[in-house]
């Protein structure tokens, strides 16, 4: 390695190690999640530990008017999982892996595990799961109240794995919610926000788990949908796929590089690369380059060179389907006082792709806003969820901002932000609802037809609107009446 890379690697290292050592302690009662934007003072907050006291737990709320938010990780960002003087339970605990049936190929496993835990428990039988969050440390209930995707093309987003999963109601009690039983909850808490209960137990498919090969590619942005078309989705042996596009001043959003994972020759398997990982390959140095993009424009160009080469060198190793869906940690986990790294993502039809790139940097540059990092993702069309984001094939663009947490940087990002979403749908798309509430009711309504409808159900199946967050009184409380 060039002595300037290992002094830019030096420079990176010691940012990253900054901003994870300068974290101040939090109140226990006074709540935010990842975003930081929004803290309030909670009633209490209750760990999660068995099914009879979460029924307790509801109905004292009930019976003393209170609020009732549900978190997981909390890295939902727009207050999903907290709401002011709420009840707030903390699902971490209730994480019991309950049954793993290799005949069926089905794992049932409490709420508050995450994908480590369900990975560690599939893995000995052979198995895999469809489709996961890229980073294994979420709850699996908190990726079920968000319908999350992720790296895998032919298996959609999670609603689709999902066989059924009990729900503790807001009248105290549990229903099984299947296709065929409750059926009309089904789509409407799972990618609920946790708004129609709490989420118990989910029961999963799963598929073989599989060796795969990398394949790095790389294309201008122009060319990457008839790319994806030709050599991704039309090559039955790529099973994984993401793409990044280029977003220094060098390369503007004119630049990507594809990760394939393609079905590996047998004669090349190797029992070892089936075993699961503790941690992501390479993560340490590709975190610390990371940093480079948080210093300036210009090292965003440096990062982007960098990081090619570093996947370009991993190309044909081997690697399991469990450990290339696994990551433990993400590229977001950074603070610093005054600025936080946000996310926002939209979905946008895959003809419309190049086009609205265009408009999106158009936008990006009048606004100045600090993009990090853009990943694409493919989520085929799916409209189960009654708030589905996948009205069409579309292609996720996965945005990490670099955004200040002051009053008047925080209304010029925000300005920024309405602007990008009215883009994505003048271009037919949506944006994803797990993160910070920049666009205003209008838009939700505008990416999301079914919204209202949605919201009614929700006061159906909770009139007293007991379960409750930041999330449901910006976009779904009746004007004039939030709490």
């Amino acid at each position: 390695m060039r002595k300037g890379v290992v002094l830019l690697l030096l420079v990176a290292l010691s940012a990253f190690t900054y901003v994870y050592t300068s974290q101040p302690g939090q109140d226990p009662f006074l709540l935010t999640d990842y975003s930081r934007l929004h803290p309030v003072k909670v009633k209490r907050i209750v760990k999660g530990q068995e099914m009879e006291q979460l029924v307790q737990v509801v109905q004292d709320a009930a019976a003393h008017k209170l609020k009732v938010a549900i978190a997981g990780q909390r890295h939902s960002q727009g207050g999903h999982t907290y709401y002011k003087d709420a009840v707030v339970v903390d699902m971490t605990a209730f994480n019991h892996v309950l049954n793993v049936d290799a005949a069926a190929r089905t794992v049932t496993v409490q709420a508050g595990a995450t994908w480590a835990d369900v990975q560690r428990s599939i893995q000995p039988y052979g198995l895999a799961v469809r489709t996961m969050q890229s980073q294994n440390i979420f709850t699996v209930g908190g990726s079920i109240s968000v319908n999350a995707h992720g790296r895998d093309i032919r298996n959609g987003s999670l609603i689709k794995s999902v066989l059924s999963y009990r729900l503790l109601t807001a009248d105290g009690r549990i229903l099984e919610v299947s296709r065929t039983e409750n059926a009309e909850l089904f789509p409407l808490a799972l990618g609920g926000y946790g708004l129609f209960g709490i989420i118990l137990d989910v029961t999963l498919s799963l598929v073989p788990d599989e060796m795969y090969q990398l394949r790095v590619d790389t294309m201008p942005a122009d060319d990457y949908v008839q790319y994806f078309r030709t050599h991704v989705l039309g090559n039955p042996d790529v099973r994984m796929h993401l793409a990044r596009v280029s977003v220094g001043p060098g390369h503007f959003l004119t630049d990507m590089y594809a990760l394939n994972y393609e079905i590996a020759d047998k004669k090349k398997y190797d029992a070892e690369a089936f075993k699961l990982r503790d941690k992501e390959q390479w993560v340490t140095p590709v975190k610390a380059l990371f940093q480079l993009n948080r210093l300036s424009d210009q090292l965003k160009d440096t990062f982007w060179d960098l990081q090619l080469k570093q996947f370009k060198r991993q190309e044909g190793q081997l690697i399991s389907r469990n450990n290339a869906m696994r990551s433990d940690t993400a590229f977001m986990e950074t603070h610093e006082p005054g600025r936080n790294d946000l996310l926002q993502e939209y979905f946008i039809p895959m003809d419309e792709y190049a086009d609205f790139l265009r408009d999106f940097g158009t936008v990006l540059k009048r606004h100045k806003l600090d993009l990090l990092n853009i990943t694409v993702r493919y989520v085929d069309q799916d409209e189960e969820a009654a708030l589905s984001y996948a009205r069409k094939d579309m292609f996720a663009l996965v945005c990490l901002f670099r955004a200040p947490l002051g009053e008047r940087g925080q209304e010029k990002f925000g300005e920024g932000i309405r602007a990008v979403v009215d883009q994505a749908i003048a271009h037919g798309g949506t944006y994803y609802l797990p993160y910070a509430g920049y666009p205003t009711r209008a838009q939700l309504h505008a990416a999301y037809p079914k919204s209202e409808a949605f919201f009614q159900l929700k006061r159906k199946y909770d009139p007293d609107e007991l379960f409750y967050n930041v999330f449901y009184e910006q976009y779904g409380a009746v004007e004039g009446e939030q709490r």
